[in-house]
């Protein structure tokens, strides 16, 4: 299928039919507001054992949604039947709710207003539609990368998997009218070393997933063999690197790792919904409440942080929101100071903002909008240094490579994470790796320690397929670019010795 096209099985329901009936309905029951999204989402995914399949299915999830606001009260209903018919149904249902949940509601709901923008097509950017390749050979594509590092000395296992989703929208409130197209991928092998004693060690790639087609499997945008034929080596020597001696060290942590930091103690705290208290149920609330705009010192001086729908490549880039809300970017830290919230219609208005700067997401049209992240990203600095600048820059140290595990508290503020590999640093060299590391600190105390920032070379756009949300919950697919940083005097950890504390 010619990439440029919005998906021809999406487009060949009568969308706007759908519409006009479900939004004729929900004026002539009364609704202040009114909007409508069809959708379909296609998703696959392939899972590799030591080069034997032992994952793959397909999903596809389309339907129809109407959200109402009667009387200041939130009304959603949605439908599996691609009819008239039942978007009016829809329509009437969604009404219905607003009317019974007036009861117990205690706010008025109200919408910042949006400008027009007319009726628009957007597709992200990617090459080849991963649905137009076969499975058979993304199979051997995966098969080739299992074996290869099964051939290697070190490797006793290998786990190569392969997600993809295609998500296809229609959106409009009778203003904007937005078809939309856009395509994710997700590839991941993990190499697996066993020892004489039953001790093990793992090794991933640190290719992130990116609003990208099959093209990015196969040469553009990440060298993938390169990557594969490094991971051997690299899992060996984390064999029999000794284990971190606890204390404060300097760490230089690279984009692989930070983005995870970021998306943790930054995008989620600086959701206005969560800082609000209005998201509480799932992974609590945030330190960065809205008396904190501002004032907060969230970081060093040369802390800047922004939001974005726009990011080329970026799993939450879109043309606009499930709100009709263009994608557009702006400052959420700006000199280390908390500038900036990310917002939907409703938390702009409620908080006098003006503008929503377009972060409203439904995962399916079984689900309701509400607040999602967009890619938050820290900027690196115009004319900065290398990372092995960076490096050179620290007496006693840990280089920290690839995410892994972490954990943080339900305001965003005290957190812990692990990581791929890591490499002592002495005297500005790298002096072989360590393992058992994790770093810990505060959210403020973590930033404020930031003393050097990358210049873009070494800027990545990391990210994520599962950021959770909601109740029920939601994923929403979510991108965090950096650059390589230097933090002076972190709290680091070792792993065992906590375990068995």
């Amino acid at each position: 299928m010619d990439h440029t096209q919005i998906d021809p099985e999406f487009t060949a329901y009568p969308l706007r039919q759908l519409a006009d009936a479900a939004l004729q309905r929900a004026a002539q029951l009364g609704a202040a507001h009114a909007d409508f999204r069809a959708e379909r989402i296609r998703g696959q995914q392939i899972g590799l054992s030591d080069g034997n399949l032992e994952t793959q299915f397909d999903s596809d999830d389309l339907g129809l949604a109407v959200r109402v606001v009667v009387d200041g009260t939130w009304g959603f209903a949605g439908a599996v039947d691609m009819t008239p018919e039942a978007a009016a149904q829809a329509a009437a249902e969604a009404v219905d709710v607003a009317k019974v949940a007036a009861a117990i509601s205690t706010e008025r709901i109200e919408l910042a207003d949006e400008p027009s923008h007319g009726d628009v097509t957007w597709l992200s950017a990617y090459e080849v539609d991963p649905f137009s390749v076969s499975v058979a050979d993304k199979i051997a594509l995966l098969s080739g990368w299992s074996s290869q590092l099964l051939a290697a000395a070190g490797v006793d296992h290998v786990d190569a998997s392969l997600y993809q989703v295609k998500e296809c929208k229609f959106y409009t409130d009778g203003a904007t009218t937005a078809l939309q197209q856009r395509v994710r991928v997700h590839p991941s092998v993990t190499a697996v070393a066993v020892g004489a004693d039953g001790r093990f060690e793992t090794m991933r790639t640190l290719a992130p997933p990116a609003g990208r087609g099959h093209e990015y499997l196969t040469g553009t945008g990440w060298d993938f063999p390169a990557e594969l034929a490094e991971i051997p080596a690299l899992l060996t020597e984390k064999m029999a690197a000794a284990s971190v001696q606890a204390g404060r060290y300097d760490l230089v942590i690279d984009p692989s790792n930070l983005f995870l930091t970021i998306h943790e103690s930054i995008g989620h705290a600086t959701e206005l919904d969560r800082a609000l208290g209005y998201e509480a149920a799932y992974a609590g609330t945030s330190f960065a409440t809205f008396d904190k705009l501002g004032n907060l010192q969230y970081g060093s001086p040369i802390m800047h942080v922004t939001g974005d729908r726009t990011a080329e490549h970026g799993l939450a880039t879109i043309g606009y929101d499930d709100e009709g809300v263009a994608g557009q970017s702006w400052d959420l830290i700006a000199g280390g100071v908390l500038t900036g919230y990310q917002l939907d219609r409703r938390m702009a208005r409620l908080k006098s903002l003006g503008r929503s700067n377009g972060c409203a997401f439904a995962d399916s049209p079984s689900h309701m909008p509400i607040q999602r992240m967009a890619n938050v990203s820290l900027q690196p600095a115009a004319g900065g240094p290398s990372t092995a600048d960076l490096i050179a820059s620290v007496t006693d140290g840990i280089y920290i490579v690839g995410d892994k595990s972490w954990s943080i508290d339900m305001q965003r503020y005290n957190f812990q994470f692990t990581g791929q590999r890591f490499y002592r640093i002495k005297n500005g060299q790298l002096a072989g790796q360590l393992r058992d590391v994790a770093y810990q600190a505060t959210t403020t105390d973590f930033w404020n320690s930031m003393e050097a920032v990358g210049g873009p070379q070494t800027y990545v756009l990391g990210g994520a397929f599962n950021c959770g949300k909601g109740q029920p919950g939601q994923v929403a697919p979510v991108s965090h670019g950096c650059p390589s940083v230097v933090m002076r005097g972190i709290r680091i950890l070792n792993t065992v010795e906590e375990a068995g504390a």
